[in-house]
């Protein structure tokens, strides 16, 4: 038998014959549901072989036949009552389990989000996007045909998201260019480390997303269920569909906070905080001006993150504060990083590790936070260093700056859009789809082995502003984007290391080096990141004025 479980109560399978019930029953299976119409297949035991078996073994059975491609609503329906009254766990069947996957599908539609149902019945080895609207629509045929359509539509009103729509603006004014996205406010997440550092104020961070949106385009305030791509149509909560000429694929990723046992419920106390949330910003620096001795704890999660040097970033700053309080000497720095360097660039580590001796602090690799106790003050680390046995050590804090795990979006992962590890699988250079010609993709979200940063987003979104005109207008490619992202690591109040490069780390520095010399602590670098470039987020790069960040010809790049 090939069983698959679906979740506790459920699990699907192709064709079982009466020889197996037996083995059902030893496996705690306490009924059976059958969704083969008989006669379908010339060697296919009946619906009465099957309940006879079930009942010699103590098991119930339920007939719901479906014919192949018609689950009806009203199957559906019947299928959610047997669930109901049937003694569980259950096991469903029908020629390959496709049927039975999707009557359960339907049936939890009112109670899961959808890419819970589609992530779970995509474990099982089953795909139900073709059924997405439905399931969208609370396990029902939808009956709305007023969807609406727009030449370009993005999915995601992020840093990407408006700044490659006000350059698709900007190229072609005339555009009908509509943005998804249900968030209210809009944020400038480069300036939460500031934030922690007491050098910004949370609420200059944030401004309204209406006030954002490029004049002349739609924004769609709603969330994104489901992609349909075949039909050119995204469908949203509530099973509303959008389609379009040409997609933009831009949300960002989702911070995994869940996945650490017990951080949830400690974030904001207990001497435990994070720059990667605006709210919990402010506390980062309260408990940095609060901390006078004792250990403090700074993670960094597996690869991929947004801004990959954010979380020393945390570290270097409280160890300035500490250093010019005079208490340094009284608190022991540790950054648990479960990677095995400290930066991945290495032009930049000489300078970055001049000041972890400078604060005293200890590097520990390989180190992965999985639990945390906030009451009790201790945090766990899974140890997977090379060529040792896995180990768990855990380490007591009195203040702890949590760096979370990060994935790709559920409503990603588990569409027809994603490659094997769930992110939207893009060609590097023209950040095209690979496999759909009128999908683009940008920001943290994508594939391509670049840095996850908001300067990597400015110059990506031109880049795919060019490439759709050109879709557009019949025309191959334009640009091509090379892997640009940077990294301003805040070292101490007043320097930063401006770590700026391209794929294969190799090092792309946009000013001569005797005004910034990226791989040495400047001043300048300092100016930079705390006067400028707040300004170019907000003035020039969500306008569309693509200062320092005009897209590379396609033939250029391919030349050099």
């Amino acid at each position: 038998m090939d069983i698959r479980r679906i979740d506790d109560r459920l699990s699907v399978s192709p064709q079982i014959d009466a020889d197996d019930v037996a083995a059902l029953a030893a496996e705690g299976y306490r009924a059976i549901i059958c969704n083969r119409p008989d006669g379908e297949g010339a060697d296919q035991p009946s619906f009465d072989e099957i309940d006879r078996a079930a009942r010699a073994h103590g098991l119930e059975a339920r007939y719901i036949p479906v014919a192949t491609g018609m689950v009806k609503d009203e199957d559906a329906r019947a299928f959610a009552e047997a669930l109901r009254t049937l003694p569980g766990p259950a096991l469903a069947y029908c020629r390959s389990g496709t049927r039975s996957a999707t009557l359960w599908s339907l049936t939890e539609a009112r109670d899961r989000p959808l890419p819970d149902i589609l992530a779970r019945t995509k474990a099982a080895g089953y795909d139900m996007s073709g059924v997405a609207r439905r399931i969208a629509n609370g396990g029902k045929t939808p009956t709305d045909t007023g969807d609406a359509q727009y030449g370009v539509v993005i999915v995601g009103a992020g840093a990407g998201g408006i700044a490659v729509a006000a350059s698709l603006k900007s190229r072609e004014p005339g555009l009908e260019i509509a943005i998804i996205d249900p968030a209210d406010i809009h944020y400038y997440q480069p300036g939460w480390t500031m934030v922690g550092g007491g050098i910004f104020e949370a609420a200059d961070t944030a401004k309204t997303m209406g006030s954002l949106i490029p004049r002349g385009v739609t924004w769609i305030k709603a969330a994104v269920a489901a992609f349909e791509p075949g039909a050119n149509a995204v469908i949203l909560d509530g099973c509303r569909v959008v389609k379009y000429d040409r997609l933009i694929v831009c949300p960002g990723l989702k911070l995994d906070w869940h996945r650490v046992e017990g951080l949830v419920e400690t974030l904001g106390r207990n001497g435990v905080t994070s720059n990667y949330r605006y709210d919990l910003a402010p506390y980062t620096w309260e408990l940095v001006q609060k901390t006078r001795s004792g250990t403090a704890i700074f993670t960094q999660p597996p690869m991929p993150i947004k801004c990959a040097g954010a979380p020393q970033k945390a570290m270097y700053l409280s160890g300035d504060h500490w250093h010019r309080t005079g208490r340094l000497r009284e608190i022991d720095i540790h950054f648990c990083n479960a990677g095995g360097v400290l930066f991945g660039v290495k032009d930049y580590v000489p300078a970055l590790m001049d000041y972890v001796e400078k604060y005293g602090a200890t590097l520990d690799f390989f180190h992965n936070l999985v639990a945390v106790d906030g009451p009790a003050q201790t945090a766990t680390f899974e140890v997977k260093a090379p060529d040792t046995e896995p180990r768990r050590v855990t380490m007591a804090f009195d203040m702890l700056h949590v760096c979370p795990p990060q994935t790709a979006p559920d409503f990603i992962r588990v569409s027809p859009l994603a490659d094997a590890a769930g992110w939207v699988d893009v060609d590097q250079a023209t950040l095209r789809h690979k496999s759909y010609d009128n999908i683009w993709a940008l920001g943290d979200v994508m594939n391509a082995p670049n840095a996850k940063t908001a300067a990597a987003a400015r110059k990506q979104a031109p880049t795919v502003a060019e490439n759709v005109i050109a879709d557009i207008r019949g025309v191959a490619p334009k640009a091509q984007y090379d892997g640009y992202g940077s990294c301003p690591l805040t070292v101490e109040r007043g320097k930063i290391v401006l770590a700026e490069f391209g794929y294969g780390g190799t090092l792309k520095p946009s000013f001569p080096k005797w005004f910034i010399d990226g791989t040495r602590p400047s001043r300048a670098a300092w100016l930079l990141k705390e006067k400028m470039l707040p300004p170019i987020y907000w003035q020039a790069m969500l306008r569309g004025r693509e200062w320092m960040a005009r897209p590379e010809p396609l033939e250029k790049v391919a030349a050099e």
